[in-house]
């Protein structure tokens, strides 16, 4: 199976391949490797069976806490994003898997994102199968409201298995009208299903508390959810000044690196200022190229994090980076910030880095006969802890 070169899928060269490897103590959840965040080869998330296939709830609950924890979710989070999740659709499990054709990634390209083609019946609509696991988790699927708690909390539940073979948990003292109609037949009611990760959260104790709270308050889930989604769906897309429409939320949050706006109405004058000063410091062109490069080299495209604006590298835990080299960098941005408080205008730290960097290779450059300006855009803002995960940039 060809894919991206440039991301780390894991080890692994098996679809679902047992998941022991991927940790330094299997019995140790928590120890998945980094940079991985899905716990086995081929999903998203975690396993919805169990760890490997096989249920355990709680368990599962530690695989649900590290990856989302990857992802810069609490368990707060991880509840509300499983739950409301879960409140419509249903899973697609209606085969038998010994029928079944080619997986999705080993089928025609005509047949992907369609689930495993199904020989049965129509082979769709009431006989697709995609995950195995089968059927809805609330009573209205199609519909967003509270009953997946009120199910979840309130019957006992029982192991099963789907017609395609695969783990699922059914109420076993459910009245007929909470059973969801079938999808494609309304004449017909189906028995809701959980599977392992909705298990764990009324196994493990921490997410049960979370759970029983927000079905006690449903207007609370409501707003965790919300953000949590919004949060999902939106954290890979960089800063809010990114976003476009009417719906873009006023609130700035945590995870997606607010930055305060820098003065961008540094002119010429004040650039060839603040270089000279640059270069009367007792810093050396390496120090000042090294920090540059450092402060900008924690970009990455796939989410717009990192970079020099900012100048998150003076904040914990860049500063204290082994690869940032943290008692140079002290004497550098020491030095910078005693420049940034005598000048006479507004000038951000983060600017005074690329500024600092820019110089240090033109004198560089001057010195071995060349003349070179580097180019220079002021605006760059200094972003404060209060306004930095820093959790997540740990992991």
């Amino acid at each position: 199976m060809a894919s991206r070169k440039d991301i780390y899928w894991g080890s692994e060269r098996e679809w679902l391949a047992p998941t022991e490897n991927r940790y330094d103590s299997d019995k140790d959840r928590a120890s998945l490797e980094n940079p991985l965040a899905a716990v086995q080869m081929g999903l998203i998330y975690v396993n919805p069976e169990g760890v490997d296939g096989n249920p355990d709830p709680l368990k599962t609950a530690q695989d649900m806490r590290t990856t989302f924890a990857r992802m810069s979710m609490n368990d707060e989070e991880t509840v509300a994003l499983t739950a409301g999740g879960h409140t419509v659709g249903k899973c697609h499990g209606n085969g038998d898997a010994t029928t079944l054709e080619d997986e999705p990634e080993a089928a025609d390209v005509k047949e992907q994102g369609l689930g495993w083609r199904n020989p049965k019946g129509n082979g769709n609509a009431g006989d697709t199968v995609s995950s195995g696991i089968e059927g809805a988790w609330t009573t209205n699927p199609t519909q967003w409201d509270h009953g997946y708690f009120e199910l979840l909390l309130n019957h006992n539940w029982a192991l099963t298995k789907s017609p395609a073979g695969a783990w699922q948990w059914e109420p076993t003292d459910i009245k007929e009208e909470d059973r969801p109609l079938d999808a494609h037949d309304p004449s017909v009611r189906r028995n809701p299903i959980m599977t392992d990760a909705d298990m764990a959260l009324i196994k493990d104790p921490v997410y049960r508390e979370i759970s029983e709270k927000f079905h006690n308050d449903p207007a609370y889930f409501d707003e965790v959810f919300a953000k949590a989604w919004f949060k999902l769906t939106h954290r890979d897309l960089g800063p809010k000044s990114r976003y476009l429409g009417a719906d873009v939320p006023s609130e700035d949050f945590i995870w997606q690196d607010p930055i305060p706006a820098g003065n961008a109405d540094l002119n010429a004058d004040d650039i060839a200022a603040l270089k000279s000063q640059i270069l009367d410091s007792d810093l050396s062109r390496r120090e000042l190229i090294i920090t540059a490069w450092d402060s900008a080299r924690t970009f990455r495209a796939s989410d717009y994090r990192g970079g020099a604006n900012g100048a998150r590298i003076r904040l914990a835990p860049q500063k204290d980076w082994a690869g940032n080299e943290p008692e140079q960098l002290q004497r550098v941005l020491e030095a910078l910030t005693r420049i940034q408080s005598d000048f006479d205008k507004d000038v951000s730290l983060a600017d005074l880095i690329v500024l600092a960097g820019n110089t240090a290779i033109e004198q560089a450059a001057n010195d071995a006969g060349i003349e070179v300006t580097v180019p220079f855009t002021a605006g760059r803002g200094d972003a404060e802890a209060a306004m930095t995960d820093t959790e997540s940039l740990q992991t």
